[in-house]
Formats: C-alpha cells, structure tokens, sequence
C-alpha cells in the first residue's frame, strides 16, 4: 500500500479453514483490498511457500498485504505490514503498516499508544474459530471503537450482510469472505 492511499475497508484473514479456497476469495475481493496472511499450522518453509504464492495473487489484485509476524520477517517476505497485540507490534517501524488486535478498552488504548495504523476489534459476534466464545456485540464493539485513535476494523463473524447491519465501513473475515 502506498503511504499516500487510504487503507482498505475489507480484509481477508488466512487461516488454516479457508487455505484451499484463498486464491479465488483474494481474485473476488475488491481491487485494493487487504489480505492478513497468519498461516499459523504450517512449518515456517512451508509458510513461506504459500505465502509466496498467495503474495502473487494479491498482488496482482493491488491488495494490501499484512504479515502475522515479526517486522523483520514482514520486510523480508515483501509484506506492507504486520499484524498482532499491540505490545508486539513494537518498537514501531518505519515503511510497514501496524495493525492491531484488540478485545479490551486496555487493547484499544495499548494500540492507541503504540501508534498502531489501524485497530481490529473483535470478537463481534459468534464465530467458527471460536464457537463458544464469549462476544463484544454490536454496543461494546462501538464502545471500543469510538476510543481507538486509529481505523477500526470489525472482526469477528463477519459477513457482508453483517457490515451492513453493523453500519462499518471496515471489516474482515476468514469464513466470511472465503
């Protein structure tokens, strides 16, 4: 992502549940989307070779790509940015975006010290990778939300259906956009 444009307002999440069908979610997402690559149940060669070619796809697509790792790893891997907490998103570095995790208004405010570019809430509703999780719901989500710094991203039981009935602007999904 260009440090001029703005971030994108939908974001794929890989995870292991959603591996075989991401070229083709990646390919349906709209032109400059974001694509978070975790790919946390592979051995790291093996990671890297999807990523790798995961990267070629969205590429392609001018997504925005955010690595679930460590800066230097993002740098080395070609990534825009990594994903994590707060607190091991630093110190902050320069040239890759930082996005956040957060599921607590001390989350929100770790992420708001850090100078994280954008925030992740969740969980919002239910979801697979969680079943019986206990969830934020659309009031504290916003809650939350109106005292992060930074764009807010719902996470969490995504759909576009739920964006929608949200009225969020940014959202991300591993089920729901895969």
């Amino acid at each position: 992502m260009a440090q001029d444009q703005s971030p994108p307002f939908i974001w794929l999440i890989s995870d292991a549940r959603n591996d075989e069908a991401l070229e083709s979610a990646l390919g349906r997402l709209p032109r400059g989307s974001g694509f978070i690559y975790r790919h946390y149940h592979l051995e790291e060669s093996e990671r890297y070779k999807r990523y790798l070619a995961l990267r070629r796809v969205a590429r392609a697509c001018d997504h925005t790509i955010v690595l679930a790792d460590s800066a230097l790893t993002a740098r080395e891997w070609g990534a825009d940015g990594i994903y994590g907490p707060p607190r091991a998103l630093c110190p902050r570095r320069e040239g890759l975006l930082h996005l956040a995790t957060a599921h607590t208004m001390r989350e929100v405010a770790d992420a708001n010290r850090f100078g994280s570019n954008m925030v992740l809430i969740s969980p919002i509703f239910a979801t697979n990778s969680h079943p019986n999780g206990k969830v934020l719901g659309p009031a504290k989500f916003r809650l939350l939300a109106a005292h992060a710094k930074a764009p807010v991203i719902a996470l969490g039981g995504m759909n576009s259906h739920r964006a929608l009935t949200l009225d969020w602007p940014r959202w991300a999904a591993i089920d729901g956009l895969s």
